[in-house]
């Protein structure tokens, strides 16, 4: 709506009643986001307007994300001029202005968990509580998802008392209404149905997962093996807004190298957690969340700025703990196998009452404080959240180990790869009779460097003919000296592996789509180990659970 002065001349709409959302920070501003357009959906009665706030060290990105979305914006100081009828935010510390108009609060977190920094004093104080002075002038509401919230807030700040809705948590109702499109999610992100997904949950502050660790999205991706698992990260917007997005994919630069899936700051965290196989996070609220989902859990932070008797010490008193100096892979194996579906009910039993009816609780109680019947329509109910963009970039160069050895059926060669960019975190590459080390990357590697210390260059895209294929294995091995060999993948036929003493290999797997990079690892160990390529099968182990027979066999009428 246009705002200011005689605002309502130029109004197409005319609402019996006009709400104000505060705008303060990116997670309060999302979270109403999220929740408002079920409330208000198709009601002309009321009338929005977004009253933008810059007073909190996170307001960067709130503008942004408020043109993005289309909502009409004005000046924190005209709030005065509009006169609303009521004042929503899901940011407690926010300065109304005064009036009678009432201030509903929704959590943009869960619960009352956390101690910060106090913007108006050198003190901490308990997130989510508004002001003692907003709390006696008797026109502010708490919503809360629990009881047990209510209960803390009188124990605290007992000027609360009379004051909190129950009402639930929208975002946990969304969460479970969208199981039912975890593999929609998966796919989106790229996860194969073989493929585990780890997601890395950090909260902000010093105390933190990133704020202790920033190297362990990196240390994951070196450990865990690249045909395994996929790796990503759900970074509090808090950090995004402080730091920006650049200072955060700068420090981030070698695990995004690797494939991290950096979930964007605004939304997308949600269908990557429902998505996740395994949560790595802190005392944050993304990892009570999971836990309440039923995800397995690794807790490598907690702060003392989580509050005792709340949810979140449940949690931490039932979740394994990370050992940043052990072994990775094991820990979240272990983590995989020793869990059981039920064990973080107590955790959504304390922070979390009777799931499925926010969103239905949440528009009663608006629809009271506004001083309107409720809409005749049915109730909103939680949708599941949208697919996700995939966040990444695709890898472009691996240090590749693998092992030579025989079983009944033949030769096999075990293929193990680690993102170059990372491969500083796992340690040396072993080396032996049977096992051979290179460095492979696809032909759009970016860093000159590599490309020419690489022993295997890798087509990125596939040929539509053999003779494009042995043309691009040419130019390749001629614009690198210092590679061996070559791969193209022929679409609808087979893989061609050119040598530089000018022989070709066609690789064929007999199972699956085919993927050239492990194609090329395959052939690169057979020259080292001596195999026949007589097209006899020989056994390509992939990680943990992938295995296809591979023929090699050389192509007649080529030099040897």
């Amino acid at each position: 709506m246009p705002v200011g002065h005689d605002a309502h001349r130029w109004s197409t709409f005319h609402g019996e009643r006009t709400l104000v959302v505060a705008a303060r920070t990116v997670t309060s501003t999302v979270r109403v986001l999220e929740t408002l357009p079920a409330l208000l959906r198709g009601d002309h009665r009321v009338t929005v307007v977004f009253a933008y706030d810059p007073t909190s060290a996170f307001d960067s990105g709130v503008l942004s994300l408020l043109h993005e979305t289309g909502c009409r914006v004005m000046p924190w100081e005209q709030l005065a001029e509009v006169a609303p009828d009521l004042i929503l935010s899901a940011s407690e510390n926010i300065d109304v202005p005064e009036g009678d108009c009432p201030v509903l609060v929704l959590p943009h977190g869960v619960g009352f968990q956390k101690l910060v920094p106090d913007s108006r004093g050198p003190h901490e104080r308990l997130s989510g509580v508004v002001p003692d002075s907003l709390l006696e002038s008797g026109r502010a509401w708490l919503a809360v998802s629990h009881p047990s919230q209510e209960e803390q807030l009188l124990a605290t700040h007992p000027k609360a008392a009379g004051r909190t809705l129950l009402v639930g948590d929208p975002c946990l109702d969304e969460l479970l209404s969208s199981r039912p499109m975890r593999p929609a999610y998966r796919e989106a992100l790229g996860v194969r149905v073989d493929q585990k997904l780890v997601m890395v949950s950090s909260t902000w502050g010093p105390t933190s997962l990133l704020g202790t660790q920033p190297d362990l999205p990196a240390r994951l991706l070196a450990q865990l093996p690249y045909d395994d698992y996929k790796v990503g990260a759900i970074v509090h917007p808090n950090v995004w807004s402080a730091h920006g997005s650049w200072q955060l994919r700068t420090l981030q630069a070698a695990a995004l190298d690797a494939g991290l899936l950096l979930m964007p700051a605004v939304h997308a965290w949600r269908p990557a957690l429902v998505a996740a196989d395994v949560l790595v996070g802190d005392h944050g609220s993304v990892s009570l969340y999971g836990a309440s989902l039923g995800t397995p859990l690794l807790l490598a932070a907690f702060g003392a700025d989580a509050v005792p008797g709340t949810a979140v010490h449940t949690m931490a008193d039932l979740a394994p703990r990370l050992d940043p100096r052990g072994n990775l892979h094991e820990q979240i194996e272990d983590a995989v196998r020793e869990h059981t579906p039920e064990r973080y009910a107590p955790v959504a039993a304390r922070a979390f009452a009777e799931p499925g009816h926010a969103l239905a609780r949440l528009r009663t109680a608006l629809y009271r404080l506004l001083r309107l019947p409720e809409p005749a329509t049915e109730p909103p109910h939680p949708l599941a959240v949208p697919l996700p963009d995939t966040p990444t970039a695709p890898v472009t160069s691996w240090r590749v180990t693998t092992e030579v050895g025989e079983d009944s059926g033949g030769p096999t060669v075990a293929v193990r790869r680690v993102p170059s960019a990372v491969a500083g975190y796992a340690g040396a590459a072993p080396d032996g009779p049977t096992l051979f080390s290179h460095l492979a990357c696809t032909d759009d590697e970016r860093d000159g460097r590599v490309a020419a210390s690489a022993s295997v260059i890798v087509r990125r895209r596939t040929d539509p003919t053999a003779a494009g294929a042995l043309r691009w294995i040419q130019d390749t091995l001629a614009r690198l000296p210092g590679s061996l060999l070559a791969v193209s993948d022929v679409r609808g036929q087979t893989c061609l592996a050119g040598l530089r003493d000018g022989r070709i290999v066609e690789a064929t797997a007999t199972g699956g789509a085919r993927d050239p990079g492990v194609l090329a690892s395959v052939v690169y160990a057979a020259l080292r180990a001596g195999l026949p390529m007589d097209g006899s099968p020989v056994t390509a182990r992939v990680g943990a659970l992938r295995e296809e027979d591979v023929v090699l066999r050389l192509r007649p009428g080529v030099a040897r």
